[in-house]
């Protein structure tokens, strides 16, 4: 799995810490860097949490080229 950069930068431009993103969406902080690293495979439903909160679609940020 590539590491998300996009789910990185999409977090850096809302002027988020893993920490707080992982707040609004109820995952451990852990789990988010795990998701930015490629090391875990988040449920669609957590996909969509993240997508909410950062204000992108699933395309912008999950879509695999």
């Amino acid at each position: 799995m590539a590491k998300n950069l996009r789910l990185k930068s999409a977090r850096a431009i809302k002027d988020m810490s893993q920490q707080a993103l992982a707040e609004a969406v109820g995952v451990s902080r852990q789990t988010i860097s795990a998701i930015e690293k490629g090391d875990y495979n988040p449920t669609i439903n957590l996909c969509i949490a993240i997508c909410k909160v950062l204000d992108k679609t699933l395309d912008e940020l999950f879509w695999e080229e």
